[in-house]
């Protein structure tokens, strides 16, 4: 039964302190709290698009599902994308020829293209009013990559057999930075907010339960303990961006990055709809390779919104470039300005929480060691569509019906091939607990000011800080609850993030994204 809007918890609404445009312009999506022991067939742990996607397709294929989620729906990073819906993965399909061979590549493809045509299928057979439409997408190199890259990715486009075309120019963009680019056909972009909401109405339509403010820990094979009560279930679906059913498991084959968006308006009708992105920067410091990714999306009657996303670094590492959280989105717009100059005022500043696999593709299914328990996590900036592929091929395995995509994403696969990058992001992650050692950035609780926070360092005890706007100081133990790493303070979104694992804590210390379970202690400081 869905509940009114009154006496919501507002730390609930999202993950930061940034609000997207998806969240602005959607009612809060809230149901009941528990408030008893279930017993069900399916239980599943999250309430974005994975886990939405998942509960509907098994409803529809007679089981009995519950759904739990922290916050409130699309409250974590769901609602936190920029909702482009494409085949056109933000790792080369030239790599992935190399690391997973020509036919798994295809069915990468295959199965991104099937993503696309999957929500197509559900926004139409439940009639959901959320701006879903059908636009190309165009990839242009990015001046620090080669140009010959593009050739090879049209190459390997074609071999996996998708509907791309080699052009000398890139729609839409200045003239003085026209170029050639890779075009894909029939992409899509969608309202996710409003999608989920239409799913969430079909869900419990389905005879479907969803419960909202509803925190998951403890979770086993039997179920799991939400907000005290038992639930126990047949079959459990972890769908919380990054898992938090093992401590280790998942966490050393993929790694958090935070990515930022802007949104700015333009006259109306003066940029046709569609998806661009650069081939991203070879000669990042990241792993991952940023790249700057864009899309329009209806506003009102004057202007339409261009909302433009990049500038990704990983989580709790920003400074190491020596770029604030707030440089980043002046350099998007900077971005945005040089490419599509129409770019006005901005109206909307976000970030967002992207797990990236080591060998670029998600891992989707059993998780490893367990029988009942499955995971979709690793969107590697295709959240979108990775997240319903994840509910494909689970809803199938759950059914006994064999996936022909389930070996692809397997979270059990081990990628030699990606041997190189996965030795990368451990020595990374494995240098950031150097941070018990190294000097804090604050001195003493007075160089903060009111609603911001920081690492105070007493010995080699680690504290966070934060002062809120009217001036009372909380503290909490800097140390993360999930394997001891030391939070660092977000100054854009008003969080302690760990740059190990990228579990990250709001200013009163509340777990906002996994794989931690469990709040910063707190403390009791002068």
């Amino acid at each position: 039964m869905e509940k009114s809007n009154q006496n919501i918890n507002e730390g609930s609404i999202t993950s930061g302190d940034n609000v997207s445009f998806w969240i602005d312009s959607t009612d809060i999506i809230a149901f009941e709290k528990p408030n008893q022991d279930i017993k069900t067939e399916v239980l599943i742990i999250g309430g974005g698009i994975a886990g939405l996607t998942t509960a509907y397709k098994l409803l529809k294929a007679g089981k009995n599902v519950v759904l739990v989620e922290d916050g409130f729906i699309g409250s974590g990073e769901t609602g936190r994308t920029t909702a482009h819906l494409t085949c056109a993965l933000d790792d080369r399909y030239y790599y992935l020829q190399n690391t997973f061979g020509k036919e798994n590549a295809r069915l990468a493809a295959e199965s991104h293209t099937a993503a696309i045509d999957e929500i197509e299928k559900i926004i139409s057979e439940l009639n959901i009013d959320c701006d879903f439409e059908r636009v190309n997408g165009y990839l242009f190199v990015h001046p620090n990559d080669k140009e010959k890259n593009l050739d090879k990715e049209f190459e390997a486009t074609q071999n996996a057999g998708l509907e791309t075309v080699l052009l000398n120019h890139t729609p839409s963009l200045a003239e003085s930075q026209d170029q050639r680019c890779l075009a894909f056909k029939n992409q899509a972009q969608f309202h996710i907010l409003h999608y989920l909401k239409g799913l969430s109405k079909a869900i419990i339509e389905l005879g479907g339960i969803i419960y909202t403010e509803a925190h998951a820990e403890n979770i086993t094979e039997k179920g799991a303990t939400v907000n005290g009560f038992d639930f126990s279930a047949k079959y459990v679906v972890v769908a919380t961006n990054t898992p938090i059913n093992d401590v280790l498991a998942m966490h050393t084959k993929q790694h958090a990055y935070r990515t930022y968006v802007i949104g700015g308006k333009i006259p109306k009708g003066s940029l046709p709809h569609a998806l661009w992105w650069d081939t991203g920067d070879p000669e990042s410091k990241w792993v991952a390779q940023p790249y700057h990714y864009v899309r329009l999306q209806n506003f009102n009657d004057e202007y339409d919104l261009l909302i433009i996303g990049g500038e990704d670094h990983k989580t709790g590492q920003g400074d190491e470039e020596g770029i604030s959280e707030f440089s980043r989105y002046e350099l998007l717009e900077i971005w945005g300005k040089k490419y599509f100059p129409l770019l006005d005022e901005i109206s909307y500043k976000w970030s967002g929480q992207v797990m990236e696999p080591f060998d670029s593709l998600g891992f989707l299914g059993r998780n490893p060691n367990d029988k009942n328990i499955f995971i979709i996590t690793g969107d590697s900036g295709n959240g979108m569509t990775h997240a319903t592929i994840g509910a494909m091929i689970i809803s199938d395995m759950i059914q006994g019906i064999e996936n022909k995509w389930q070996d692809l994403y397997s979270p059990s696969r081990i990628t030699f091939k990606a041997i190189g990058d996965y030795m990368k992001e451990a020595g990374n992650m494995a240098s950031q607990y150097l941070d018990w050692i190294t000097a804090s950035d604050l001195k003493n609780t007075a160089d903060l000011e009111p609603g911001d926070g920081g690492i105070l360092s007493f010995g080699l005890r680690k504290v966070a800080v934060y002062r809120d706007y009217d001036k009372t100081l909380h503290a909490f133990s800097a140390v993360c609850p999930h394997l001891g790493c030391i939070v660092q303070w977000n100054s854009d979104e008003k969080s302690f993030d760990c740059p190990c694992h990228g579990s990250r804590f709001g200013s009163d210390g509340t777990v906002l994204n996994g794989p931690a379970e469990s709040n910063l202690s707190n403390i009791k400081i002068k």
